[in-house]
């Protein structure tokens, strides 16, 4: 019913777009640039409708379900921590918070450091940072480091060749991201859910961001913790038992996961064929082909990660998951895959394709309007906005709107639905969430026509055969300067200049009406080096940030230690083993 409900308000908006603009066309005579539009503002409405859909099905709390407890002897418990070229300082600073936090939670976990480092310096830091890791934490025999000589697979592969050699000793695995962060509540919660439902193969937790500074990583903090949850719970309503896996901050059933995700290797060459980049969605929907349950559950409290402080950063990670999601079109017809999982697949592969056909709309508007122009847009040369003949007033008047609305009514009814549930509070208060919401929808209105330019790029690299491979995650990234700015972001101001310099000599009428997107452009270098700076608390407050959970205390008490220590010795502690 749910699903019903989604699908038929996603093609309900998806068709009312499309007639407004066959109702002008039909009146001035249809031609092959209207049908062009008429194709792409169905397909784009309907992915933002369906991204309005799930915050509208989301907004309702669910019936609460009794949380179990562990029966009997605790299962066999183990935490895997893929790395590759990660700072081993904070990275095993988590391990050893998370350690003391899952022996308080009166659970016992053995943890499994996966490295993919190939750099044999950073390996040999890797190894150091592990001895003091070992010896603060009396963790011999009970936290294990090794390094694949092999990266096959990539993290998946590292993954799977754990399993492969040493995961019959374990009936559950926590699988995590170096950034990751769990309190041992958390994972104990998650493990009596795996023991309490046999037929569950995987439980995906909502990672909370944490630790942003800057106004992009504040405002991505900001958005995950106050929106994320009411998405979550539209995503669980939606999905079902055939729910996400994102890959981290989730438990897995170690036999279901070895009996059923093994990965092929695609034919060909990347950037469609070789090892699957993104692999987690592909688990998902392999467990769920075997019959296991795949879930999600957003109110697990004290699953957290880190996230980019910068929109270059998130624009190089945004490339790997365009060319991961991209090569799922590979995997759409795989066999015994239910309906559901090859729908999730399409919707992230038009997570990318949406951007470049929201070019082409713009740029199949521009042409339609040259190709047949309008009467006179001025009538008074004062006018501060240009005035339509009464139709296609209408037409732009309602495409503008509704466009809009999709966008934005999901989150202020996501504002209301906090204020009236009370949970503003932990976001400052009514007014201080209101100001961090309109902050944020202004600044992703600004940051949409730079991300859709980055986005149509890495859809153009994947489509030409230009493999992105897997680049290292930067974590705590600094801010950035003009001059970065401006490397990074010149061609986009170049593209701007360009459109708006085109449009205003051949059809000066429109514009006007592209400078909400051809501005933004031209202000890409300064957005990208402005929004990396350090923001002020006045707006983009989440809950815990004056006072963190103990795990996120213990993690930055032993970082700020580890960091003004003295170096270690490279010899382990006795009965200590580096490898698995």
């Amino acid at each position: 019913m749910v699903r019903t409900a989604a699908l038929s308000f996603t093609a309900l908006a998806a068709l009312t777009a499309t007639s407004l603009l066959a109702e002008a066309a039909i009146q001035d005579g249809v031609d092959l640039w209207d049908v062009v539009r008429g194709v792409l503002i169905f397909v784009t409405t309907a992915w933002l409708a369906w991204g309005a859909s799930l915050s509208f099905v989301g907004l309702w709390p669910m019936r609460a379900k009794p949380v179990p407890d562990l029966q009997g002897p605790q299962p066999p418990l183990v935490i895997l921590m893929p790395i590759c070229n990660e700072d081993p300082v904070s990275t095993f600073a988590r391990i050893a918070a998370m350690d003391r936090s899952i022996r308080e939670a009166g659970l016992t976990a053995d943890i499994a450091i996966l490295s993919d480092t190939r750099d044999e310096a950073a390996a040999l830091r890797e190894r150091h940072v592990y001895v003091r890791l070992l010896r603060q934490t009396n963790g011999a025999g009970r936290i294990f480091y090794r390094r694949r000589l092999d990266n096959r697979g990539r993290k998946a592969g590292n993954i799977e060749e754990f399993i492969r050699s040493s995961g019959a000793a374990y009936d559950f695995a926590v699988i995590l991201d170096a950034d990751s962060l769990m309190e041992g509540a958390a994972i104990r919660q998650m493990l009596a859910r795996m023991q309490a439902d046999p037929k569950l193969g995987l439980l995906q937790t909502l990672p909370k961001i944490i630790g942003a500074r800057s106004f992009f990583g504040r405002a991505m903090q900001f958005a995950a913790g106050f929106h994320g949850p009411v998405f979550t719970r539209g995503l669980a309503r939606m999905q079902g038992q055939t729910g996400p896996f994102w890959g981290h901050n989730a438990i897995i059933r170690v036999r279901a996961f070895a009996e059923s995700c093994g990965l092929p290797e695609l034919s060909g060459r990347p950037p469609f064929g070789g090892h699957i980049l993104s692999h987690d969605y592909v688990e998902a929907a392999l467990l769920a082909r075997a019959g296991w349950s795949v879930q999600v559950d957003g109110s697990i409290e004290g699953s957290f990660e880190e996230g980019p402080e910068n929109l270059l950063a998130f624009a190089k990670r945004d490339r790997r998951w365009c060319q991961g999601n991209l090569q799922h079109s590979r995997l759409l017809f795989a066999p015994g895959l239910s309906a559901w999982s090859r729908f999730v697949f399409l919707q992230g592969i038009f997570a990318y394709l949406v951007s470049v056909l929201w070019g082409a709309f713009l740029i199949a508007s521009i042409v339609a309007t040259i190709a047949a122009p309008l009467p006179n847009y001025f009538p008074e040369p004062h006018l501060l906005f240009p005035v339509f003949p009464d139709d296609r007033t209408k037409e732009i008047t309602a495409l503008v709107f509704g466009i809009a609305g999709l966008l934005v009514l999901p989150k202020l009814a996501i504002l209301i639905g906090a204020a009236v549930s009370g949970r503003v509070r932990g976001f400052g208060g009514t007014d201080r969430a209101a100001a961090s919401v309109a902050v944020e929808i202004l600044l992703s209105s600004l940051l949409a026509p730079v991300m859709l330019l980055y986005q149509g790029r890495a859809v153009f690299q994947v489509l030409i055969g230009y493999d992105g491979g897997w680049p290292a995650n930067q974590r705590g990234e600094g801010r950035l300067s003009l001059t970065q700015g401006l490397r990074a972001g010149l061609w986009i101001s170049a593209i701007g200049a360009a459109a708006l310099a085109l449009v205003a000599r051949i059809a000066p009428e429109l514009a006007l009406w592209l400078m909400p997107v051809s501005l933004p452009m031209l202000a890409a270098p300064l957005l990208i080096a402005l929004t990396s700076r350090p923001l002020t608390r006045s707006v983009f407050i989440t809950p815990g940030e004056g006072e963190p959970s103990p795990v996120t205390r213990d993690y930055r008490a032993i970082v700020a230690r580890w960091e003004q220590g003295e170096d270690v010795q490279t010899a382990l502690p006795e009965g200590a083993d580096v490898a698995l």
